[in-house]
């Protein structure tokens, strides 16, 4: 079979996305917990039984990008993908075109998985656009209607809060992260349920009215990450839910670093 598929991986701090696009259509996608001591020949044994899974073999696959905030498994992900693949990713880093200019003090600073986010939704969603992404941690990142990354906030993630209550607090329990049935918990795991997940509601709403404020403008307001849907359902400030946002910014970056 003739090896035209693009693998795109995101290693985040607490989950790995991966995704294998052919063309611009999104085959196959995944969820691994991130464990930074896992070797490269152990993160492939889950790829290959995953690969196969949907029918997909090493030989389909002859291009790949990742973006990562675990430097230590960049060079991991790297070792697969020559040993198993024989492919040399491209990795979102200084340097490469992203379609979006970064207008922060220091743009060495801005994760890659924010940058490559941003140039997913300037594409797909033209702009201005705020990107909410509501994973490990809860980031807000600002992007004007000609490609540029103004900047942004970032805030502790939904699932950290929740655990943090349990940890620090010792008369509270750990609690499952769903919609709570109202605002006034009538016990303690409902009064936690409608403090974390109402309060991050509360939250974004705030951090959104102030990003428009201080634009000017109303601007888009994209949600990603695994708990976005949750969070959207309860607000109406939110205008698009793409859970694989981070993927395909990463295939339209590969796609602009090609030639």
């Amino acid at each position: 079979m003739t090896r035209t598929m693009l693998l795109v991986i995101d290693i985040g701090n607490s989950e790995t996305t991966l995704g294998v696009f052919a063309g611009d259509k999104l085959r196959a996608d995944w969820h691994l917990a991130t464990a930074i001591h896992r070797t490269a020949d152990e993160y492939a044994a889950l790829l290959l039984d995953l690969l196969q899974s949907r029918k997909l073999e090493t030989t389909d696959i002859n291009m790949a990008a990742m973006c990562s905030v675990v430097p230590p498994l960049t060079a991991v992900f790297s070792a697969l993908l020559e040993k198993y693949f024989a492919i040399k990713p491209l990795v979102v880093e200084a340097g490469i075109k992203t379609g979006v200019s970064i207008r922060m003090d220091n743009p060495r600073e801005v994760g890659a998985d924010r940058i490559v986010n941003a140039a997913a939704a300037h594409h797909l969603y033209k702009g201005p656009v705020i990107v909410v992404d509501l994973g490990t941690a809860t980031t807000f990142d600002t992007v004007s209607a000609e490609g540029e990354y103004l900047g942004g906030a970032i805030a502790p993630g939904i699932a950290a809060a929740a655990e943090t209550m349990f940890e620090r607090a010792a008369m509270l329990p750990q609690i499952e992260l769903v919609k709570p049935q109202k605002a006034i918990g009538t016990n303690t795991i409902s009064a936690m349920q409608s403090g974390t997940v109402f309060g991050y509601v509360g939250l974004v709403e705030g951090m959104v009215a102030r990003i428009q404020k201080e634009l000017g403008a109303r601007t888009k307001v994209v949600a990603t990450g695994g708990y976005a849907g949750l969070i959207a359902a309860e607000t109406n400030v939110i205008d698009a839910v793409n859970p694989t946002l981070t993927l395909t910014g990463l295939r339209l970056i590969y796609n602009m670093n090609r030639a």
